[in-house]
């Protein structure tokens, strides 16, 4: 595998089905299906060519739910407005486009159009006119149907790029769903966006299954900034292969009077770590006190519950120094 952001993870959805429900135009042959198949090559993905029509689409896809009983379901665009309707699964919604109908419209996707990646049939190109567009807009009138049955707030995530020209429905999802994340990103996912906001929701969601109890490493906030404000050396690289092995909260001290700062401690997360930040983030003066596995602080720790590890010392000086300490424990 010659791709650098791309990195296999056979201990992942390993003997599961991932269903991967493509977007508008695409097939079951995208450029996700391949990156889904290399990143977790134990588990079988399967992708099916969506008719054009969204009633035959949707009736294809609770066809497959039934026969295939996917572990987890991704869909994308309009594949994450099609998924949301797949109720009783995990599922993952990136962008989804719950007014496909309008952004058709909208987003010069009426006439003549060519599919993006080839289909099984061999058809190339398709016709939208106003009478598919009517359609689609009486299909996701039925989305957020089953929203509100017992277990599904849980099951779904919804993933929103920050730099998406195309769908904005962040606020559509929250008021149905609570677990609405933010990434950097675009409306099409890219190897980068995919490896450091996709994949560590489908690790929290195969963790949960699996009833997987990683080991807790606690960061505190002061260790992750430079001088400036700015990711200290190496940090960003230190959570993204600690998130691989171990369960990461980041520590920040409660302010009760100014939550102005607290705000600004979840913006700077956001920014520089991204969605392993989401809901991950703890605000306690007693850090003493947290139940873990190890804590990466700076200063002196006194009867710490979890290994102290004192960044800035002779042995952590570096977050070179602590992912070398973690590489020696493999994952313990």
């Amino acid at each position: 595998m010659d791709n650098p952001y791309i990195k296999q993870f056979p201990e992942l959805m390993r003997g599961k089905t991932v269903l991967y429900v493509h977007g508008f135009g695409s097939s079951g042959r995208s450029g996700t299906v391949v990156r889904l198949r290399q990143v977790l090559p134990e588990a079988r993905v399967v992708a099916p060519d969506l008719p054009i029509h969204p009633e035959e689409a949707l009736q294809l896809l609770l066809d497959t739910c039934e026969r295939e009983r996917p572990s987890l379901i991704l869909g994308t665009s309009m594949g994450g407005m099609y998924a949301e309707m797949l109720y009783g699964y995990d599922r993952i919604l990136t962008n989804p486009a719950f007014a496909i109908g309008d952004t058709m419209q909208s987003h010069g996707m009426m006439g003549k159009q060519t599919f993006y990646s080839p289909r099984e049939d061999g058809v190339q190109e398709f016709y939208v006119d106003k009478p598919l567009v009517k359609e689609y807009r009486q299909l996701t009138e039925r989305n957020f149907l089953h929203a509100g049955d017992e277990g599904e707030a849980q099951r779904v995530f919804g993933l929103f790029g920050d730099r998406d020209p195309v769908v904005h429905t962040r606020d559509t999802f929250r008021a149905h769903y609570p677990q609405a994340v933010s990434f950097h990103g675009e409306h099409r996912m890219d190897d980068q966006s995919f490896m450091h906001s996709v994949l560590p929701v489908i690790r929290w969601i195969d963790d949960r299954q699996e009833r997987r109890e990683r080991p807790i490493v606690y960061i505190g906030m002061e260790t992750m900034t430079d001088a400036y404000g700015k990711p200290a050396g190496s940090a960003q690289k230190a959570v993204r292969q600690l998130i691989e092995a171990y369960q990461v909260y980041f520590v920040s001290p409660a302010v009760s009077s100014e939550p102005s700062e607290m705000t600004a401690v979840v913006d700077w997360l956001t920014e520089y770590v991204g969605v392993p930040a989401w809901s991950h983030t703890v605000f306690t003066n007693q850090r003493h006190l947290l139940y873990g596995d190890y804590l990466i602080s700076r200063g002196e720790q006194q009867d710490s519950m979890a290994a102290f590890l004192e960044f800035g010392s002779d042995t952590f000086k570096t977050w070179d120094d602590v992912l070398e300490y973690f590489s020696r424990l493999g994952g313990q």
